[in-house]
Formats: structure tokens, sequence, C-alpha cells
């Protein structure tokens, strides 16, 4: 991709390929334990117009735990609640819908001004929805827009919700994503570091900085305690988006630096999705390359 990354299009990798038997091997030692995790989708995933109870039960039934929602969005909060009263489905998170839209490093003052309402509002749904975490990819380096502009713009807008996000409980994530900003490990630890402040940590997915030649595994180290979640998908070098566990991740490493860091948490899928036989695929390859 030359231009800026639109999240939906992450979400076309396909679930067909070769079976779950082809899967990456995983622990290479015998006393090599996985880290805990637990396994999530992104709520768009859950194909259809099923009412939000069902579509939690059906992730239940299938061995899901939690999920994470766009926001803003046209899902009914309330209805979301009510759903993960009853079924137990944990909303852990919440994603900044409109990050690519109203960009933070907008050299428009009135662009970054939409776009840090709408980081508000994904706080205020998070805090809403009783999640910890919003996913926000800050800035996007394109139209003129500087790598140097794109962090000083976005981090100046960024800090102007830490209080809020202090006083709810809510961290806000910095995704890795293909925006031309923030392609190496060293440049993620800086800016999570400049914020100095425990609410800011790093979302990191495991696919999507593989074509910039650093192992997701060593991201991992590097970024340590900083990294608070963490997606998956499936890339490859030579193929690009393809089924989890089919692309070059070398997920005993990701596992083995998981142990490193000492990441216990989430672990949320983040491709096509569709019904119960796609999200039942999903689930299993999630097992198979998490050895859990």
């Amino acid at each position: 991709m030359t231009h800026a990354f639109d999240r939906r299009r992450f979400l076309e990798a396909g679930l067909a390929g070769a079976a779950l038997a082809g899967c990456t091997p995983l622990l290479r030692a015998a006393d090599d334990k996985p880290p805990k995790l637990r396994k999530a989708v992104k709520f768009g995933m859950i194909r259809g117009n099923a009412p939000i109870q069902e579509k939690f039960e059906l992730i239940k039934k299938i061995g899901f735990e939690g999920v994470e929602f766009d926001s803003p969005s046209n899902i009914n909060r309330e209805e979301a609640v009510k759903a993960r009263d009853a079924t137990g489905i944990v909303i852990h998170g919440v994603v900044d819908s409109i990050h690519w839209k109203y960009t933070l490093s907008s050299p428009d003052e009135a662009v970054r001004a939409k776009g840090l309402a709408g980081l508000n509002t994904a706080l205020d749904d998070a805090k809403f929805y009783g999640a910890d975490t919003v996913l926000l990819v800050p800035g996007v380096v394109k139209d003129g827009v500087t790598y140097e502009q794109c962090y000083e713009r976005s981090q100046a807008e960024v800090k102007k919700v830490l209080p809020k996000a202090k006083e709810l409980g809510i961290k806000i994530g910095i995704e890795v994503v293909w925006n031309n900003f923030i392609t190496k490990p060293e440049q993620l630890v800086q800016y999570v570091d400049d914020f100095n402040d425990p609410i800011i940590g790093a979302y990191f997915d495991t696919s999507n900085m593989l074509k910039y030649g650093v192992k997701p595994g060593d991201w991992i180290r590097k970024l340590g305690k900083r990294m608070i979640k963490f997606d998956l998908k499936g890339y490859s070098n030579t193929k690009q988006w393809v089924a989890i566990g089919e692309g070059d991740e070398d997920w005993p490493d990701v596992l083995k630096a998981l142990n490193e860091v000492g990441y216990t948490g989430w672990a949320t899928a983040e491709v096509s999705g569709g019904g119960e036989k796609e999200l039942t695929d999903v689930y299993d390859r999630m097992t198979k390359v998490l050895a859990q």
C-alpha cells in the first residue's frame, strides 16, 4: 500500500488457504510454556444482522472471551452493555475509528480538532463499555506532512486528553500501521516514552511491521512493559495478507518474547471474520499459533 492505511482493508485477509496442520510449528523446547493470553475479535468480524447478545453468544460458544468496538459507531451502547453482562464477553477495548480521516497530524487545525473530539468520544465509549484501552493511530506522514511534523502535532493533541484518560482510567495504545510513521521499534519506544506517563502505551500488531524488516519478537522485546495489547493476523513477505498461521511472524519467537517481557492479556484477531464456520477457523488458528 502506498496510500494511507484503511483498517477495513486489513480485514480482507482471507481465511482460505492451507489447513491448520500447515501452520507454523510452535514451541521449540519442551520446557517452554506459552504466556497466558485471552483471545478476542474485533466486533466487526462477527458478520450478520443478529442482535449483539446473539453475536456475543456465538463467539463465546466458539471460545473467545472478548471483543473490541469501533468508536464512534452505530452500535447501541446500552444493548452492548446488556449483552456483555448477560454473556460474560468482555468489551476489552475501543478503536478510535476516525483517526485516519481526521488525523492528529493534519496541518489543518480544524481537522486536528475533529480528530481530538473523536479521541475524546472513544475514551467516553471505553468507559461506558468497561474497556481499559483506546487504540489510536496517532498520525499519518503524507501530503506534505513530514515525520517530524506528524510527531510534534500528534503528541501535542494527545497530551490534551491525558488528564481525562487518567481520570477515566483508560490507557491509550499507540498502534503501528502502514502510515509512514514509526516503522522501527526504537521510534515507538521514543514516541511512548516522550509522554512520560504510563497512561500511554503501545498497541502492537504482530504483522503490520514485518515488511520493514524487524521481527515481531524483536519489537516486543524492545517495547517491553510499554506493550499493553496486541493484534494478530497473517502477513507473508511474498504473498502479503494471508490467514493466521500462514505468514512470516515466527510465532515461536513471538511467544518467547512475550514471556521475556512478562506479557499476559488480550490477543485480538484482525481478519475478515464471518459466521460460525469462519470465526471457528480464526479461533482454531489463534489457538495453534498462540499454543493455547
